[in-house]
């Protein structure tokens, strides 16, 4: 036996796994030198994780805000074992098949009327690295091609790749470290108006000015709609869009929508940009398209956009993933989208909402605790300062939750299928937390 491998899968290895993992899987945002402390999962059902030492916790963060419908979902396990009776994956150049077909339709029908191709991938970083080229090689093809910048927003998060990488906030986005690599775009302020309230005059006015000034070069503008996430977990006014929209058209500039962690009803609209009853010319979905089950991800355009690149030099777009459309992937995001709109998930989200409001709000009197805000099926407390994770995680877990804080911000964004007592305990158990760990 090679001298690294060591027999894992035995019926007593759980202890050798987890030290084998603690000395050679860099698990994310994790130190190398010194790994954090993890909590092995041996099993998920429903809306709860089970460790190996037999507690089960309350998953307050839906893996990472895509399994939606919770784990073992009937629905999508039998979608995954049918498909798994004809093929798990074919390679989709030059080859189609009618899971990969059914799911593009459903997503033209169920988002903006004017978004009409769909260009399927692997992941949300991947289906934004898409959506840029999309926007250059557009331009490219419209014999423009000094228009290949960016305008993306202050504490905006669109993913881990370079590409995506160079459109989060530069100095929040916890990519500084390779801003002298990356290409260098265009930052607008954070919206800065909540939800329901109309943004200040000059707030608008600064923002057209800046697209204005650089529409000579600038390809698209890219946001995350309503709500900005791993960048801020921010909230802001749908009238931010509708001005965004019109600048776009009046200066001749894309607009992409980072519907990634926004999409599939997370914030009361099947996607945020519902909101404000706009449509961008590129949009890309995530995470929760599958339920959670395998990484998937599509990036839409209009017509328009899908046209004017295939009329350029290439008449092609220049991308193709290998796991492109995977038959298992689009065959449970069928069954998941299915299983969505199947239910009253709007007023299921107004009810996780509401209790949110409610179970969260003693947090705003706790000393340190700088903000307490919810919007759809998001609850957040922001603290003064940024949490501690090697004390901070153990305590959630000792409570029987699983929360992933990160920076300032303590938030929750549970699976739609939690019970009103789940949530309860859930809302308390991370206000208890907050407050001993401050106190």
């Amino acid at each position: 036996m090679p001298q690294n491998q060591t027999p894992l899968a035995t019926a007593d290895s759980s202890q050798q796994w987890q030290q084998w993992d603690q000395q050679h899987v860099w698990h994310p945002y994790a130190s190398a030198i010194n790994p954090p402390v993890l909590f092995p999962v041996v099993g998920a059902e429903g809306v709860e994780l089970e460790l190996s030492d037999g507690r089960k916790l309350i998953d307050g963060m839906s893996s990472w805000w895509s399994a939606i419908h919770g784990y073992r979902n009937p629905a999508l396990d039998k979608a995954a074992q049918a498909q798994l009776q004809h093929m798990s994956h074919v390679m989709f150049g030059g080859l189609s098949h009618e899971p990969a077909a059914t799911l593009c339709k459903r997503l033209v029908d169920l988002t903006p009327a004017a978004l009409s191709r769909v260009f399927i991938s692997d992941s949300g970083s991947v289906a934004v690295e898409v959506a840029i080229k999309m926007a250059i090689q557009y331009w490219h093809a419209k014999g423009q091609p000094q228009k290949s910048k960016l305008l993306a927003l202050r504490n905006g998060y669109h993913g881990d790749t370079f590409g995506a990488m160079a459109t989060c906030d530069p100095v929040t986005g916890m990519h500084h470290l390779f801003s002298d690599v990356l290409p260098e775009h265009v930052f607008a302020p954070a919206p800065i108006s909540p939800p329901g309230q109309t943004p200040a005059q000059e707030e608008l006015d600064q923002l057209g000015e800046m697209i204005r000034q650089n529409k000579d070069t600038l390809a698209a503008v890219i946001l995350e709609p309503i709500v900005q996430g791993a960048g801020g977990m921010r909230f802001y006014s749908a009238d931010y869009l509708i001005a965004i929209r019109q600048f776009c058209d009046d200066y001749g500039v894309l607009l992409i929508h980072d519907e990634i962690a926004t999409g599939f009803g997370r914030t009361g609209k099947l996607f945020a940009c519902e909101h404000a009853g706009i449509s961008p010319d590129i949009m890309c979905v995530g995470k929760a398209l599958t339920g959670g089950y395998l990484s998937l991800a599509a990036t839409l355009c209009s017509e328009d956009v899908a046209q004017g690149i295939c009329e350029g030099e290439a008449g092609v777009f220049m991308h193709g993933p290998t796991f492109m459309g995977n038959p298992l992937a689009c065959s449970i995001a069928n069954a998941s989208l299915e299983l969505l709109l199947s239910q009253d998930w709007q007023a299921n989200i107004a009810r996780i909402e509401s209790q949110l409001i409610e179970g969260l709000s003693p947090a705003r009197d706790i000393p340190g605790v700088a903000d307490v805000r919810c919007f759809g099926a998001i609850g957040v407390i922001e603290l003064e300062q940024a949490v501690d994770m090697s004390i901070i995680q153990p305590r959630f877990v000792e409570q029987g939750i699983w929360i992933r804080p990160f920076g300032k911000l303590v938030y929750t964004m549970p699976p739609y299928i939690i019970s009103e007592q789940q949530l309860q305990t859930l809302c308390h158990k991370m206000v208890s937390v907050i407050q001993d760990y401050l106190s």
